[in-house]
């Protein structure tokens, strides 16, 4: 028997993946489970998270945790906080990735939305977000202080829509994105120097059920990015360190005139469109 059959076996990185039922984190738990992550995946209903889990621990052999849990509540917020808080020393593994996918995207003029629907999407798409990252973190900047080697950070899935100057019915939506991509590239900066990774990335159209009205307008194909390509390019960026990723080149080039266009046209046009 050689040293290499007797060596211990270095443990697999665990990734977790909020809104992994369907679409982005679906995608997002497939391609880290083929890269060897085990995964815990979350999403409200338990159902497709066991179908899920079961189809990835047969094709690709890879531990597979589901964590059942509306994160629109405090109560399932709360229950993902604790496991990703885990260290390794009591219980469940690290977690080395948080992907941070679920969201809703509700819109319509502000005025005529519902408040309680208003705090629901608040809830999900901006105190989730920082609750669970906040829980993390700590946990990841103390094990890399205590030599830990692999990749560790967070990968927080916003928009393009928080970009525009002015979003007329999407203003909640795309101010709550605005604020997770801001806040991302701050805590970016915060944890880069202890060795830990965050990065946001900025899809723009996506084939998802999010996106399900877009479609059926019959934007044309290349108005849309796909989903691997979303996740290549996310996981490529957070590899290498950088803060902030756009999938696709055409999202790329708009966001890049975008940035160039005076506030003043952007609202011009918008006020015109609205």
């Amino acid at each position: 028997m050689s040293d290499a059959d007797t060596a211990p076996r270095a443990a697999p990185r665990t990734a977790l993946v909020t809104g992994a039922s369907t679409g982005i984190g679906e995608e997002f738990a497939r391609r880290l489970a083929q890269r060897g992550y085990a995964l815990v995946l979350v999403a409200r209903r338990a159902t497709l998270l066991d179908e899920l889990a079961e189809d990835i621990r047969d094709f690709y052999g890879t531990g597979v945790e589901t964590l059942p849990a509306d994160l629109g509540t405090r109560e399932g917020v709360a229950a993902v906080a604790e496991r990703l808080s885990a260290d390794g020393e009591d219980g469940g593994a690290p977690v080395d990735l948080l992907v941070n996918n679920a969201g809703r995207g509700d819109g319509g003029p502000f005025a005529s939305q519902d408040p309680d629907e208003i705090d629901a999407m608040l809830d999900l798409n901006v105190r989730a977000v920082l609750q669970l990252t906040r829980a993390v973190l700590p946990v990841q900047i103390a094990r890399r202080a205590a030599g830990e080697t692999a990749r560790l950070g967070v990968i927080n899935v916003s928009s393009l829509a928080g970009e525009p100057p002015v979003n007329p019915g999407g203003s909640v939506y795309g101010g709550g994105k605005k604020f997770v991509t801001l806040w991302s590239e701050s805590v970016a900066a915060e944890v880069r120097g202890k060795g830990v990774h965050v990065t946001v990335v900025l899809p723009g159209f996506v084939r998802t059920d999010m996106t399900r009205a877009v479609q059926e307008k019959g934007l044309p194909e290349f108005a849309f990015v796909p989903k691997h390509q979303l996740v290549r390019d996310s996981l490529r960026a957070w590899s290498a360190g950088r803060p902030h990723v756009v999938p696709g080149i055409q999202y790329k080039t708009a966001d890049g005139v975008l940035r160039m266009l005076p506030r003043s046209v952007v609202r011009a046009l918008a006020r015109r469109m609205a």
